[in-house]
């Protein structure tokens, strides 16, 4: 069992949760994800580790509640357990000192892009980094951001704050003023690390995007989580969860997002109907 030791609401269906995984934190890098379950009985949930403190043996994790696993995630409190926190899982962030690097971070992609920029800015990169939400109200870590960062800038879909518009917009300007970009990470929904990945190509810099595909067992035993890559079958739990933005096959991956949409679907109503759903 593995304690709550800190929640906090970070925006509405948003929430940070501190866990108390000493083993965890040991080991823990940049780019690496965990998986848990709420209990016995729930699904795996992959999620990509926000933060990590050695001495205090906790792990962050931040989460939106999307569907029924997420819902059941957040209704738990500071000092209640999970059933299993299991991880570091996947290969670090590749964290070197390539001069001039861009940290791209969409809706709750901000959470795994902020130790990703922490790190290169500590390894004497100059990080600018691009955060975006659809409102303000959904823009997170802002502050943690900026201090991770030696450029913030950000992007609200209806321009509540920021730049009015997305986030390639404003990598699009970056990529036009500055000729010394090395290379960019993405993370966000996989429509916006297509989006990114498509704006970098013309300019030949190299981008890394962190895949989040459906997972079951996080070892590379299952093959659920299978993404293509330059023509080539990648298991995001074990060859990932970072790959080249310009050789994934983003059509074939957002097919596989969706293939268990209807189940979601059903689960959803059997938790808003409080057990046996009758709606269909």
């Amino acid at each position: 069992m593995y304690k709550i030791v800190d929640k906090k609401q970070l925006a509405p269906s948003i929430v940070l949760m501190d866990i108390a995984a000493p083993k965890v934190a040991a080991k823990a890098k940049a780019g690496q994800f965990i998986i848990l379950r709420v209990d016995e009985e729930g699904e795996r949930i992959p999620l990509t580790i926000a933060d990590y403190n050695v001495e205090k043996g906790t792990v962050t994790i931040i989460f939106q509640e999307v569907g029924y696993s997420t819902r059941k995630l957040a209704q738990l409190n500071k000092d209640d357990y999970l059933a299993d926190f299991v991880g570091p899982l996947g290969q670090p962030s590749e964290i070197e000192n390539y001069g001039t690097v861009v940290c791209v971070g969409g809706g709750v992609g901000v959470a795994p892009i902020y130790p990703i920029a922490r790190a290169l800015k500590e390894a004497g990169n100059e990080v600018i980094s691009i955060i975006g939400a659809r409102s303000k109200d959904l823009l997170i870590l802002e502050d943690e951001m900026k201090n991770a960062s030696s450029k913030l800038l950000v992007a609200t879909d209806d321009g509540s704050y920021g730049h009015k518009g997305f986030v390639t917009d404003l990598l699009k300007e970056v990529l036009d003023s500055r000729k010394d970009i090395s290379r960019v990470w993405g993370i966000g929904p996989v429509v916006m690390m297509r989006a990114v990945s498509n704006t970098t190509r013309p300019y030949g810099v190299h981008t890394i995007v962190s895949m989040n595909p459906i997972m079951v067992d996080g070892t590379g035993m299952c093959g659920a989580c299978r993404v293509s890559v330059g023509n080539e079958t990648k298991f995001a739990c074990v060859d990932g969860p970072e790959f080249d933005g310009h050789l994934v096959d983003w059509d074939l991956a957002l097919r596989r997002m969706a293939m268990f949409k209807k189940e979601e679907e059903i689960a959803n109503n059997i938790h808003k109907c409080g057990g046996e759903c009758k709606c269909h």
